[in-house]
């Protein structure tokens, strides 16, 4: 296992009715603004609740923040934030409110070259203060209500941001929110909280058995309850998603262990050229990434086959192969559909997802940096 530090000060509420709490999350004092999506909270009574348990506190809201959240809109908040005076942000709704509340805390602390926030990557956006926040997650997929991540859409590219300053001080965990959510958001959370553990577990062999217990249980749970979430209003299998999306990219399986962010990587350009879901582009490109990473992941591939999709049978290799298959299968019976064609992304269409990343800088990708953009084209070709 390799030396990690670990830190995450974001404090949990889960379970049904615990809006009541909010009184006690916020300080008293505090002038609010609460920011959501495109509606859908307005329509189902969820922003009604939560802003009749912010008491007597100043509120203003701030909705339209589009999914894959972008810059601009983001800096219409940051101005609301600053002529109104806002100490405290609230985030109602899914990944992209989150994120893009995340982006808001630290650009309203800054006074000028806001977008230049944007390129730092995964190294720590260098600013000293950051507006408190508190999530109310509607929509389990990210994990970004107990992280200090978060990815903006700026001049139709995606950018990762990350400051310790941003992780939420609460994040609330309803289950009953999500009986709201339409079949294919659901489909979509349980890809991509899927994906954030097979991108921390699927690497090489480090000897973090807790790490790689954790994450096998995590996917174990997934393929259980997923389907039974998108299929049924059943609760325990909601409350077992919403735990298992917020566990996958909470920090803890990923510390000590290499990570391998390709899938994301080249499922971001996907959704910023395409509009195609974000967990609909993973669940895309990883059959077809682990398939020409087979070699480079093997151990990991016969652990993941052995002890998650309980393969016991063939060669290493037959394992290998049943396990991905498995995997691909697992995404299909959401109704994800894994072929670029399907979305109208031809050869041409993969040429220029590529020649993007290229711009971007993504040219050696992997836990060993050595997946190119000659394998990246080869692996968007099986993906057809």
């Amino acid at each position: 296992m390799q030396n990690f530090d670990f830190y995450n000060p974001t404090r949990i509420v889960f379970g049904q009715d615990r809006l009541g709490e909010l009184d006690k999350l916020i300080p008293a004092s505090a002038k609010v603004l609460v920011l959501y999506g495109g509606g859908s909270v307005k329509r189902f009574g969820t922003l009604e609740k939560v802003i009749s348990n912010l008491g007597d506190r100043e509120v203003i809201e701030f909705g339209g923040i589009e999914p894959n959240p972008q810059f601009e809109t983001l800096m219409k908040a940051v101005k609301v934030v600053k002529e109104n005076d806002i100490d405290f942000l609230l985030a109602v709704g899914g990944g992209s409110v989150m994120d893009g509340t995340k982006f808001i805390a630290l650009a309203a602390s800054a006074d000028k070259d806001h977008h230049t926030l944007l390129f730092h990557g995964f190294n720590p956006v260098p600013v000293e203060k950051a507006v408190p926040l508190g999530c109310i997650a509607t929509l389990p997929a990210t994990g970004s209500e107990m992280n200090a991540f978060s990815v903006v859409t700026y001049n139709e590219q995606k950018y990762p941001i990350t400051s310790p300053l941003v992780y939420p001080q609460f994040s609330v965990l309803d289950p009953d929110f999500t009986f709201s959510l339409p079949k294919e958001q659901v489909a979509n959370g349980v890809a991509d909280a899927f994906v954030h553990v097979i991108e921390q577990y699927l690497t090489q062999p480090v000897g973090a058995k807790v790490q790689d217990r954790f994450s096998e249980g995590i996917l174990k749970t997934l393929i259980e309850d997923g389907p039974i979430t998108y299929q049924s209003d059943d609760l325990a299998a909601r409350k077992n998603f919403m735990w298992s999306a917020t566990s996958a990219l909470n920090g803890i399986i990923g510390v000590g262990v290499p990570q391998d962010w390709s899938t994301h990587m080249i499922g971001h350009e996907l959704t910023a050229m395409f509009g195609i879901a974000h967990g609909r582009t993973l669940a895309i490109v990883l059959p077809s990434l682990l398939r020409a990473r087979k070699a480079q992941k093997h151990d990991k591939l016969v652990q993941f086959a052995e002890r998650v999709w309980d393969i016991t049978d063939g060669t290493e290799d037959e394992k290998i192969n049943q396990a991905i298959d498995k995997t691909e299968a697992f995404f299909n019976s959401l109704d994800i559909v894994t072929a670029l064609s399907h979305y109208g992304i031809d050869d041409e269409g993969i040429d220029t997802v590529v020649a993007n990343m290229e711009k971007m800088g993504l040219t050696q990708l992997s836990e060993t940096g050595d997946l190119t953009l000659d394998i990246v084209k080869e692996i968007l070709l099986a993906a057809k």
